[in-house]
């Protein structure tokens, strides 16, 4: 108990003393996994729009693939992603391995599987008829795409919150495309990581409350968006 204490207290003394270390760290953790998470929402909405509304063969076997992508391992994404950008892969020729623009590429493929499986859900749970009422109202078929999304929107938010959760937390794929570099491409969750490994507890706590006060405030802002929306 002595210890979780002392990680606290030390939590506090890094916040309120803007720590340019944990500061940067904390920034550097919030820009990429937000960009990740943008990158994410437009495959991903797009896709699984299109998924939604459209009828064709091997249909069911295409959800069942962004169903079962809901659930990608962090540690598969890292790995082959580092394939991919190592230098005698495919993409070596960009040299962004070891990079924070590596990591928004993992976790933009963690990241687009879950928004685009709640994206899909949420269009297909819309009634079938709303689609032939608005293009009975003269509607373009993009016009009639974009009132559903915005019909969807409250669960949409939830696929918002679900991404970005699901990539502000991740850490295999991080260390593997990143390489946990200080001054680089070190955030929150390596960082934990490390601090854990070299038995410095008390700084790995304060590390992990700072990741949950973050993941909190941005949830907190997207929840109140989402109720704000919510009809009465």
């Amino acid at each position: 108990m002595d210890l979780i204490f002392e990680g606290i207290l030390k939590a506090f003394h890094l916040i309120f003393t803007l720590d340019p270390e944990v500061l940067g760290i904390t920034l550097l953790s919030l820009q990429v996994s937000g960009t990740a998470t943008l990158i994410s929402l437009f495959i991903g909405i797009s896709i699984g729009t299109l998924v939604a509304l459209t009828e064709f063969p091997g249909r069911r076997l295409v959800v069942s693939l962004i169903n079962t992508g809901m659930g990608l391992p962090p540690v598969v994404v890292g790995l082959f992603v580092t394939i991919f950008l190592w230098r005698n892969g495919p993409l070596g020729f960009l040299g962004i391995l070891y990079t924070p623009a590596a990591m928004i590429i993992a976790q933009a493929v963690i990241a687009t599987p879950i928004v685009m499986g709640i994206t899909l859900a949420a269009i297909q749970a819309l009634p079938k008829k709303l689609r032939l009422q608005i293009l009975a109202l003269g509607a373009t078929r993009l016009q009639m795409v974009w009132i559903l999304v915005k019909e969807a929107r409250l669960p949409l938010l939830a696929g918002v919150m679900a991404g970005f959760g699901g990539v502000i937390s991740e850490v295999g794929a991080s260390i593997m495309v990143g390489g946990n570099i200080k001054g680089y491409s070190r955030v929150l969750t390596t960082a934990t990581v490390m601090e854990t490994s070299r038995g410095n507890f008390d700084v790995a706590i304060a590390l992990g409350i700072i990741l949950l006060l973050l993941a909190y405030s941005i949830n907190l802002v997207l929840t109140h968006i989402q109720q704000r929306e919510r009809p009465r």
